[in-house]
């Protein structure tokens, strides 16, 4: 027993120990690296947010803007992923077309380096001073913009201290013969070297589902001499093929041209690497030629204080070369991904997908996917409308006019709720108070609209019971039906105050809304006099009036939304 006990080829308990130490320590400071990336990524958003808005909007079918576009919102949230879920939704709620969402990917692509320039910063001493500096104005600033602020410093100190908690651990396992003998193969300077370690940089990323996270591994790993340089270059480009399996999952449930727009995605990437791949000694060579320093070369201490620069910049070349090189040919790749995912139904329905997971939207980006969601629910009851006029001004009872109007309205009921769902888990994250103002009055405004389909029903659920003997005809119905063009008109203007808020004139909604009651209740005793004369059956005249009510109420609906048009344009108080 003592002898096995002491057998040279028996792990000692030491190394366990080391092992496990390693492996904590690891895992530790990539806890604090992922949680300073999420407050970074979440104050700039809720920053930048605004601008995020405008810039999206703004989106042409050039090309090459929406390459910049992609860049900049990539910049921003610190995500490629959170920018391609983002275009993904997009293009499945048919904001954007196949050939905007490529470019934009192009883009997010290269914004995607600039986090690789942040980490390889050497101020990962600095870490906890980052993280002191921001915690008071995080914690005690009295504006928002202070507490934003705030939050940037700790996070990017989080991301620097996580970073170095990760460096010294690492350092230990270049003394290592086990651990240098299994990579052994890894850091070859041989084909066979550089395609296992793509291989590897894609699995990973797939696994952990964030490019950034392992660009962090890789840079710490190199400049620590774990991992030899042109083992952590193959590494990172393998990460731009893992990537894009977050593309694919949120593509899953979406029409055709969300998944045609992942594909793509995919598809680029993988050229990409392939291309880069074909000459990658070569290329190699000419990222040590433009970067000052070498990457083999180490520091007294052991460490390689030139490996994270190299790193840098031969991720931010491969995605500028392989955006240059692929962009003349957008339009190929986009007639590429459509004969490879075909249309499979003759109509599709675009709709928000809101069933996925809300948290990897920015919210600047998911208030815009609502609106338009809202947008096609006020189509929905503009036809309403059009179709509850044509049953009121028949003199006979349509079932399947009725049956449409009633479809319209379950519609509705489902699309309020769609609606309120999916602010209510985008509210969860940090809003700037414009961003707040606009959530709630998306949520206000789904539910009005929803009334207002609800009061339309009635309307014409209530002119079914006029009876065969006496029918909604005759000077009735002309009083209903001019009431009901008013209401509509009503509607009709506050519509375009959905797309154009900035120019909407609430005083002239307020000087309609009362307009329209004075003409409800002339309406209403117009029939009463009738009745009284002898014109109508006495029994009408509450069916009647109910009528004249549900016009009334979907007046008030409709001003109500008038007054969240105008609230969500409001400036923020100083």
């Amino acid at each position: 027993m003592v002898i096995l006990l002491n057998t040279p080829n028996m792990p000692k308990p030491k190394d366990f120990m080391e092992a496990f130490k390693i492996i904590y320590t690891v895992l530790g400071g990539l806890g604090i690296f992922f949680y300073g990336m999420k407050i970074m990524s979440d104050s700039l958003q809720a920053t930048a947010g605004d601008v995020i808005k405008n810039v999206i909007n703004s989106l042409t079918k050039n090309r090459v803007f929406a390459v910049l576009v992609g860049i900049s919102v990539t910049a921003i949230v610190q995500s490629s992923s959170v920018t391609t879920v983002m275009t993904i939704g997009f293009v499945n709620a048919g904001l954007m077309s196949l050939a905007q969402a490529i470019g934009v990917i192009f883009g997010a692509n290269i914004g995607t380096t600039v986090t690789g320039w942040i980490i390889s910063i050497k101020i990962g001493k600095y870490g906890l001073l980052l993280i002191g500096l921001g915690v008071f104005p995080a914690l005690f600033g009295k504006s928002n913009r202070w507490k934003h602020f705030g939050y940037v410093l700790l996070g990017m100190g989080m991301i620097f201290f996580g970073l170095e908690i990760m460096s010294n651990a690492f350092r230990p396992l270049r003394s290592m013969p086990e651990f240098i003998s299994a990579i052994q193969y890894f850091s070859g300077k041989h084909y066979g070297a550089y395609i296992a370690s793509v291989l590897v940089g894609a699995i990973l990323t797939a696994i952990i589902q964030s490019s950034s996270a392992m660009l962090g591994i890789v840079i710490a790993m190199a400049s620590t001499g774990v991992i030899e340089f042109q083992t952590g270059v193959a590494i990172v480009l393998g990460t731009n093929i893992g990537t894009t399996i977050t593309a694919v999952l949120a593509a899953v449930g979406g029409n055709t041209h969300s998944k045609r727009a992942a594909k793509a995605h995919a598809i680029f990437n993988l050229l990409g690497v392939v291309l880069i791949m074909t000459v990658f000694p070569f290329f190699l060579g000419l990222v040590d030629s433009m970067v000052p320093g070498s990457p083999y070369t180490p520091a007294a201490s052991g460490d390689f204080p030139y490996a994270a620069v190299h790193i840098a910049s031969a991720h931010t070349m491969f995605n500028v070369v392989a955006t240059l090189v692929a962009l003349p040919f957008l339009n190929h790749l986009a007639s590429l991904v459509i004969k490879i995912t075909p249309d499979k139904t003759i109509r599709e329905q675009h709709h928000l997908v809101v069933l996925g997971n809300v948290s990897e939207l920015l919210p600047a980006t998911a208030i815009i996917q609502a609106n338009t969601e809202l947008m096609k629910m006020e189509d929905i009851v503009g036809r309403m409308f059009r179709v509850a006029k044509e049953y009121v001004s028949s003199p006979e009872d349509d079932a399947r006019t009725l049956a449409k109007v009633k479809d319209y309205e379950r519609i509705t009921d489902n699309i309020q709720k769609e609606i309120t769902v999916f602010i209510c888990k985008m509210m969860e994250k940090p809003l700037s108070p414009s961003q707040s103002r606009e959530a709630q009055a998306i949520v206000r405004i789904a539910d009005e609209l929803e009334s207002v389909g609800d009061y339309i029903d009635k309307l014409i659920t209530n002119k079914t019971r006029f009876n065969v003997n006496c029918k909604f005809t005759g000077e009735a119905q002309r009083g209903v039906l001019e009431l009901f063009d008013h209401v509509e008109e009503f509607y009709k203007s506050v519509g375009k105050g959905l797309t154009a808020p900035e120019s909407f004139d609430l005083t002239l909604a307020t000087r309609t809304m009362e307009e329209l009651r004075l003409l409800c209740d002339s309406t209403r005793d117009g029939h009463l006099e009738r009745v009284s004369k002898g014109e109508y059956d006495s029994m009408t005249a509450m069916t009647y009036s109910d009528m004249v009510t549900s016009l009334k109420k979907i007046r008030s609906h409709i001003y109500n939304i008038s007054q969240s048009i105008d609230r969500s344009t409001q400036s923020e108080s100083v």
